[in-house]
């Protein structure tokens, strides 16, 4: 009896190792062939205001420099980060909502590996966590929102050793600050929030604050678009995902790809029981939290490179000018939502 149940159980890891498997290599062969693109052709869209590269690859530099210290939530080098963002706001014209752009909230991390590993805390508690959240009313459609998302905090210092998180997320705040300019001279549709989250690498926690405490009626919020490491990538791709769950966006984003030079590969949004091994980065990041809320996301990454949560995410291993193509395509694809959202994503699609 004890052979048969063992080569029962044999049996049956041997049928879900063939299909995990399989599945990996289906979901690999359906995200590998990226979007059509402009290909070498140096065809940049949105030339209302040329991208400020310079300015671009300085909130980076700035961002992720020592004296930020990793811009851990709590931290010196995390305040340090909110002065610079809310420096940014005010200068771009955005509106805070009410006398401020930041949103104070705490929280109580719980890790895992608190249990497991001698010396390190099962519980931290984090009583002054900040979001700082501005926007531009819209002037026509002013009541519907479209949120565009990316979280400063990073490592800060662990064990002497300095995490700067230069990619993750020095970059997307970058870009966000790059749409933000955009929007300063090209007035929205719709009412555009830039939100600057904290507390992202304990567990999305500035998202769930902000989801939890809406500046403005649920009904009112539109989509997220939520960026997190643009600019490390050797292969020139990146990834979108959120568009399985919101299959009417795809003509949008394949516009948005035919005047890129970046090669733009959508996935990473199926469960892992469909993909095998291929990840699933529903809640990898701050549009975690909107997605949970029913809210349509598109969240938009490069894959895990070796400087990924490393003392080595640097400034000076980002990819300069590839970032600056990603800037350009994420302005044009935040511009696209604006003038497209009442027919892309009408209001009773989502709960």
């Amino acid at each position: 009896m004890k052979k048969k149940r063992l080569l029962r159980v044999a049996v049956v890891l041997v049928v879900i190792g063939l299909y995990l498997g399989i599945a990996t290599k289906v979901e690999q062969r359906r995200t590998a062939t990226p979007l059509p693109n402009a290909g070498s052709a140096d065809t940049r869209s949105v030339p209302v205001l040329p991208l400020d590269e310079a300015r671009l690859l300085d909130d980076v530099r700035t961002l992720s420099s020592a004296s930020f210290a990793g811009r851990k939530t709590g931290t010196d080098g995390n305040r340090k980060a909110q002065d610079f963002v809310r420096a940014r706001f005010k200068s771009l014209g955005l509106m805070p909502f009410g006398a401020d752009y930041a949103q104070p909230f705490a929280f109580t991390h719980h890790s895992i590996k608190g249990l497991l590993l001698p010396g390190r805390p099962y519980k931290t508690a984090f009583p002054s966590a900040t979001n700082l959240i501005g926007y531009f009313p819209g002037v026509l459609r002013p009541e519907r929102f479209i949120v565009i998302s990316a979280h400063y905090d990073h490592l800060g210092i662990k064990n002497g050793k300095l995490y700067p998180g230069a990619d993750d997320n020095a970059s997307g705040v970058a870009a966000m600050l790059a749409i933000a300019q955009w929007f300063s001279v090209n007035r929205p549709r719709h009412s555009v929030v830039f939100a600057a989250f904290d507390g992202e690498e304990e567990g999305l926690q500035g998202a769930k604050a902000f989801m939890a405490a809406l500046p403005f009626p649920r009904s009112q919020l539109a989509l997220n678009l939520n960026m997190d490491m643009l600019s490390h990538n050797d292969s020139n791709e990146i990834f979108v995902a959120g568009s399985r769950y919101s299959p009417e966006l795809k003509p949008l984003l394949a516009q948005v790809a035919l005047r890129s030079t970046v090669n733009i590969r959508l996935g990473h949004d199926r469960p892992q029981w469909m993909t095998g091994a291929v990840e699933d980065w529903t809640h990898a990041s701050d549009h975690g939290p909107f997605h949970d809320a029913g809210v349509p996301f598109l969240y938009i990454g490069v894959a895990d490179h070796p400087d990924y949560h490393a003392p080595s995410d640097t400034f000076e291993h980002i990819n300069r000018a590839f970032f600056g193509n990603v800037a350009q395509m994420l302005i044009d694809l935040a511009a696209q939502l604006d003038q497209q959202l009442d027919t892309e994503v009408p209001v009773a699609t989502r709960s």
